[in-house]
């Protein structure tokens, strides 16, 4: 019973990365307009995520030590990396549109790998016990709603379409699956391995928000638009504190 709670619980998590399906019926280029505000909730989401969840998790599970920081470090040298790769496998002028596809790539790369966690983490709650599986998959759904919103919202504005934008964001959803498959037929003594994931991608949500997402918002400098791109960062980190509060 622990193999279908926990398969049909990461299924349901998966499909929230489909929430995007409503933008479907808006013309391209009106999603394209509001893509650079989804932009700045997800900058939100991912520095509220990295310092309210993910960094203080790390932190009391593996404790407070050289050793924690240097994997949130590790995980900052390890985007910037993939960055550089990626730039350098399909473009080499300054100025190429690659560039600004490549941290779409970097944004689905660091889903992929949080959602794994995710999926780890709900397959084991159900080995503890059937309540503490089911509040953990509530939390973990409340979590992905804004995620899998400011995600979708960072593939449009690298220029994918809505249906390719849907199709990459559910792609990476899966990883939900394969993460409580490992951990249902390994059992606990993956446990460490999760945990160590937590502040790689702590430090992979920072270095994509401070340094691919923040340059992109610069890009428009009317007051209006300022004033609704802070509003949307406060809202992003807002809803991040307030599954916290109320978890």
């Amino acid at each position: 019973m622990i193999w279908i709670y926990s398969l049909v619980s990461v299924a349901i998590i998966s499909l929230i990365s489909l929430i995007g399906v409503f933008a479907l019926a808006l013309k391209e280029e009106k999603i394209k307009k509001i893509s650079l505000f989804l932009v700045s909730f997800a900058v939100g989401g991912l520095f509220g995520d990295a310092l309210i969840h993910l960094l203080p998790e790390s932190f009391e599970k593996l404790g407070l030590n050289l050793g924690t920081s240097l994997l949130v470090i590790f995980g900052i040298l390890l985007f910037f990396v993939l960055e550089k790769f990626l730039r350098w496998q399909h473009c080499h002028e300054i100025d190429c549109q690659e560039h600004v596809r490549s941290f779409a790539a970097m944004s689905l790369i660091g889903d992929a790998i949080h959602n794994l966690i995710d999926g780890m983490l709900v397959a084991a709650s159900f080995m503890v016990s059937l309540p503490v599986g089911l509040a953990t998959t509530l939390a973990v759904i409340f979590h992905e709603i804004p995620q899998e919103l400011g995600n979708f919202g960072i593939l449009i504005h690298s220029g994918l379409t809505a249906k390719k934008a849907l199709l990459f964001n559910f792609l990476t959803a899966l990883t939900a699956i394969l993460g409580a498959v490992i951990t249902l037929a390994v059992g606990s003594r993956l446990e460490g391995f999760s945990l160590i994931l937590l502040p790689i991608t702590a430090g992979g949500f920072l270095y994509l928000a401070g340094s691919d997402l923040l340059p992109q918002l610069h890009q428009e400098s009317k007051p209006s638009t300022s004033l609704w791109q802070m509003l949307l960062m406060l809202l992003g980190v807002g809803i991040m504190a307030s599954l916290t509060i109320f978890s």
